[in-house]
């Protein structure tokens, strides 16, 4: 029989010890609890105390005002203007759309744009200020202001936005601003919030690039208090932020708009230096083009015809365009012979050619100049004086020399993208090319040709070393920061003989004021503005057998492409030098009938404040550019 009793002990025993494990388990997990929000709520307090305040306000960082540039006499360059623009808030239309086509009928505001921005304010945050359109003209700002109680949502700002007045003066140095690509945010480092901010731009070419952070400022900050949704309820502080350091530049605006004026259409480039300081006054790239047509936003048009023509207007012909010196650079060989120990009274016959090896070389005169001394021979440009002392000397001297006067290296100047050009020898020949220097490119190398490229500025930074006495001047545009005159260090001596650079000077000025010389025609006659100078004419094709023996073509009967590059060199006062001047023209064709015109004009507007007198140049001569040939400017 069973024992009822003792089933319902065992049962009841079971059920105690699982009620009193369930209790114990809840104790448990009870305890837990209590110790988890004991050390949330006591021990971690302060910790999470911080993080909802810091979800509740928000710092935002506030885009500082771009510093601006002035020419050296303080005219802007680069200036801040107000932006009138309008924006549009999601959260507070009804109707995105509506909202969009009722703004189009005070602005214009293309229905593909209109789609565009109705995607870009569907994807944004209910709250944020999407930008529909800027730059506005006053009376579309107005409208929109005066009608915004129909115009729901949209909301007019004024901000700032950069402006050039000078347009394409000035575009190559000054350069212009945009909005931050993908590689400038991943290369911005801690400057990456502040890149992504509305409207935020930064330099893309010229001063506005290589000056970025100096001109940019410093962010400033405000604190807003949000809501959960993220909203903005208001403002608790606000600290502007450091405005941009303004750049004195070393540019002389009456002369860079003059040097541009006088290149006019042509392809080249114009730079005036200072031999002492090394201040450049003047750096003129044509053709120009309008930087303000960046910050707008160019159409495609616009950008297919700056970027079809053959003349490439976006190139800083200055800086990054490299020609062969030609004959400009035969006062580097003439200063290596003198320096290695050849005579200026040695000389040589040109009868218009030599031979050398198995191949004739050439002088540009085909009946030669007889007979030569290095004097003679810059005077009158004769290929065949170089030719010798060339292979006399070597390639090994002359690009030692070079070197030291600026070729084949990058100059230290503000600028973005600038070339260092090539000055060849044995070795750079072996690690570049990976072939031997032959000898006949040694004579070549001596009248500027072959492998030798060089910019403008090159070619100007030579020419002032040779008229300060050889000095090692550097070129500089920036020449103050916030009114505060920057002092340039004192040029060092480039270490050589005082009569061999004297020869060398008084051999360009034979080739300027003797006649005779490749520029006499573009000489200056004023007393005590003379200058001292040296034309060059650089080939850009091979002159066949065949085409020397029936004629040399002109180059106005061959395609722009083919003709020559006109190039002249030269410094003013002959006898106390204060400007240098380097001109490229290319495709000009000859350095004294196209190049040596333009210097001597630009060298006496330098001179004369802008006011050279007619009879400043002889009556032979063709008149200064600008003026009436038969009165003062």
């Amino acid at each position: 029989m069973i024992d009822r009793r003792k089933i319902l002990a065992t049962t009841n025993t079971r059920f105690t010890r699982r009620a009193l494990v369930l209790f114990g388990a809840q104790l448990g997990i009870a305890g837990i609890l209590g110790s988890r929000m004991y050390q949330l709520q006591v021990v971690e307090s302060g910790y999470y105390t911080e993080r909802a305040e810091r979800s509740r306000i928000r710092p935002r960082l506030i885009a500082p005002v771009r510093g601006e540039i002035f020419s050296r006499d303080g005219k802007p360059l680069a200036e801040n203007r107000q932006n009138y623009r309008v924006v549009i808030v999601r959260e507070q239309t009804d109707d995105i759309k509506t909202s969009l086509q009722k703004l189009a009928t005070i602005i214009e505001l293309k229905p593909e744009r209109q789609d565009e921005l109705y995607e870009e304010i569907r994807k944004s945050s209910p709250f944020a200020h999407v930008l529909v359109a800027e730059h506005l003209k006053w009376q579309e700002f107005a409208e929109i202001n005066a009608n915004a109680p129909a115009l729901r949502g949209i909301s007019p700002e004024i901000g700032l936005t950069r402006h050039y007045p000078e347009a394409d003066t000035a575009a190559h140095i000054v350069g212009y601003v945009g909005a931050p690509n993908e590689r400038d945010l991943n290369r911005a480092g801690s400057s990456k919030s502040l890149l992504k901010l509305p409207g935020m731009r930064i330099g893309k070419s010229g001063i506005e690039n290589v000056a970025e952070e100096r001109l940019r400022g410093s962010a400033g900050l405000s604190r807003v208090e949000r809501n959960v949704h993220g909203r903005t309820i208001r403002e608790l502080y606000r600290q502007e932020g450091t405005e941009g350091d303004a750049l004195d530049l070393t540019i002389d605006l009456g002369l860079q708009k003059y040097a541009m004026e006088r290149l006019g259409e042509e392809s080249g480039a114009v730079i005036v230096m200072d031999i002492e300081q090394g201040d450049i006054l003047a750096l003129a790239s044509t053709p120009g083009y309008d930087p303000n047509n960046f910050v707008l936003g160019l159409s495609q048009k616009q950008w297919e015809t700056l970027r079809d023509n053959e003349k490439k207007p976006l190139s800083n012909k200055a800086v990054a365009g490299t020609y062969p010196p030609g004959s400009t650079f035969k006062m580097i060989t003439l200063l290596a012979a003198l320096e290695n120990g050849v005579q200026p009274t040695e000389g040589h016959f040109c009868g218009g050619s030599i031979w050398f090896g198995n191949r004739q070389f050439h002088c540009w005169r085909r009946g030669g100049h007889g007979y030569m001394d290095g004097i003679d021979a810059i005077k009158q440009s004769c290929d065949v004086y170089f030719y010798e002392v060339a292979r006399q000397i070597g390639i090994d001297r002359i690009a030692e020399v070079a070197r030291r006067f600026g070729f084949g290296r990058e100059l230290p100047i503000e600028l973005p993208r600038v070339k260092d050009g090539v000055m060849p020898d044995r070795d750079w020949k072996r690690s570049v090319l990976g072939e031997t220097w032959y000898p006949g490119e040694t004579l070549i190398a001596g009248i500027g040709q072959g492998y030798i490229t060089s910019t403008p500025l090159q070619l100007a930074v030579m020419t002032a070393r040779l008229a300060n006495g050889g000095r090692a001047v550097e070129p500089r545009l920036i020449r103050g920061r916030n009114g505060k005159p920057i002092t340039p260090p004192k040029p060092e001596s480039l270490g050589f003989r005082p009569e061999n650079l004297a020869i060398v000077k008084r051999a360009m000025s034979a080739a300027t004021n003797d006649e005779g010389g490749t520029a006499y025609r573009s000489r200056i006659t004023a007393p005590g503005k003379q200058m001292s100078g040296k034309t060059g004419t650089a080939q850009v094709r091979r002159i066949s057998v065949a085409e020397r023996a029936t004629g040399v073509l002109k180059n106005e009967d061959l395609p722009w492409k083919m003709r020559d590059h006109a190039l002249f060199v030269a410094y003013a006062p002959t006898d106390k030098p204060r400007y240098a001047i380097a001109v490229v023209v290319e495709h000009g064709g000859g350095g004294s009938a196209v190049a040596a015109p333009i210097a001597r004009d630009v060298l006496l507007h330098a001179q004369f404040n802008g006011k050279p007198p007619p009879d400043a140049v002889p009556n032979d001569a063709a008149p200064i550019f600008g003026q009436d040939p038969l009165g003062p400017v």
